[in-house]
């Protein structure tokens, strides 16, 4: 089978360097970091890919894509601009809304939190919180029903059929320095939604007509909330809906209450990919080291082979060829163990977890609790070809001084 001169020498040289234990050492240490570097790398980039995922179909199904709060006085005939933001093309439905800050007592232990009022139904739509409803019934909330966080159930030890007092604000007329007596109702919870992060610590559901009585305001909302098709898009969605309403509201969207999370993933995800390219970086150089050595140890096939007519292009190759072996075997074996480990982090994780009974992620402060992963093949594919290329730019120095070396010194010295 016919074969390049290079291709050959090069190969022989790889073969030849196995007895040469220092050589080795150095060899095996490039392809070995060079491996682990794009193992590593293709994790990272994976477990973001995975928290991408999840805050995408797990965070944002319950947190609104996009809100529309009135500035001065409640939102009138809410159901007329339902209907209008619903006939946007890229809103999948909106929803009212009434917001109230309140307190929640049962006997000495009191918490703060938000009520929202909702109309359970059209909420649904916009919201996926019912989902996460594991005691009693989001279809419960009536007009004296609430549904809260785990948090705030675990803070005020509260159960699904409980009386709890609601306290809200009084409105005062005028400029008075007076404080008004709360307003005060008794409220049975109705279910306890278990979501994770701060949404657990501070929200709460009531219907809309119960809020609509303790805010004053009949049947106007404070404001209305929207699902857009696409979550990426969200920012520009919803100030084009907004210049067209009647209303005079403030406009605002995900990415202004959660968007620090995919700016998080983003940063780390960057930072990540420039640490571990420098590490292959620094495993490459083994193949610098290793390359130089070849060259001093072959001086004389060098010389040999010039006197015989190689060109300095032949001589070159081989010793490239001789650093991209090492090169090749670390982005593969690192890949495909890369790939393998990606596919099964989160279990990974979790056994990781119940062994030493830690828990590295917090449901009560994160909103999940483990590690996710989700391999993207064009991540494994860049990361293979980056690795290739720095190891493939650190063989061209030591083989390029191959060239440059004097057969008649070389020679001269041997006789």
């Amino acid at each position: 089978m016919f074969r390049p001169l290079s291709i050959f020498l090069g190969l022989r040289y790889v073969r030849a360097r196995q007895g040469n234990g220092f050589a080795s050492f150095i060899s095996a240490s490039s392809t070995l970091g060079i491996g682990l570097g794009v193992m590593v790398l293709i994790l990272v980039l994976s477990a973001m890919n995975g928290f991408e995922r999840e805050l995408t179909s797990r965070l944002l199904s319950v947190v609104p894509h996009g809100e529309f709060i009135a500035v001065s006085k409640p939102i009138d005939n809410w159901q007329k601009h339902v209907a209008q933001i619903e006939q946007h093309p890229n809103v999948v439905a909106a929803a009212p809304l009434i917001k109230l800050d309140a307190l929640l007592q049962k006997g000495d232990n009191v918490k703060g939190l938000e009520v929202r009022a909702v109309e359970p139904s059209l909420e649904m739509k916009v919201s996926a919180i019912a989902d996460y409803v594991h005691q009693g019934s989001w279809q419960s909330l009536n007009e004296n029903s609430l549904v809260v966080g785990d948090g705030i159930a675990k803070k005020l030890k509260l159960q699904v059929g409980d009386t709890v007092q609601l306290l809200l604000p009084r409105k005062t007329s005028g400029n008075s320095l007076q404080f008004a007596a709360p307003i005060k109702r008794n409220m049975i919870i109705g279910g306890i939604f278990k979501f994770g992060g701060a949404i657990d610590q501070t929200s709460a559901f009531m219907s809309m007509q119960q809020g609509a009585k303790l805010a004053g305001i009949e049947d106007s909302v404070h404001g209305l909330r929207l699902q857009v098709r696409d979550v990426y898009q969200a920012r520009s969605i919803v100030r084009d809906i907004g210049l067209e309403l009647d209303a005079y509201v403030y406009m605002n969207d995900w990415t202004r209450s959660q968007g620090h999370l995919f700016n998080d993933i983003q940063l780390v995800r960057t930072v990540m990919f420039v640490v571990m390219l420098l590490v292959i970086a620094v495993a490459s150089f083994n193949i610098v080291s290793s390359l130089f050595m070849a060259v001093n140890d072959k001086k004389s096939d060098i010389a040999i082979l010039k006197t015989m007519g190689a060109k300095s292009s032949t001589i070159m190759m081989s010793f490239v060829y001789q650093g991209i072996v090492n090169g090749v075997l670390g982005c593969v074996s690192g890949a495909l163990l890369g790939v393998y480990l990606s596919n099964y982090l989160t279990s990974i994780i979790r056994n990781i977890e119940d062994f030493f009974n830690v828990k590295f992620l917090s449901g009560d402060i994160y909103f999940i609790d483990f590690l996710p992963t989700q391999l993207d093949m064009r991540d494994v594919v860049f990361t293979v070809f980056a690795a290739f290329i720095l190891s493939l730019l650190a063989t061209l120095y030591p083989a390029w001084r191959a060239t440059k070396i004097d057969p008649a010194q070389v020679l001269g010295q041997g006789g």
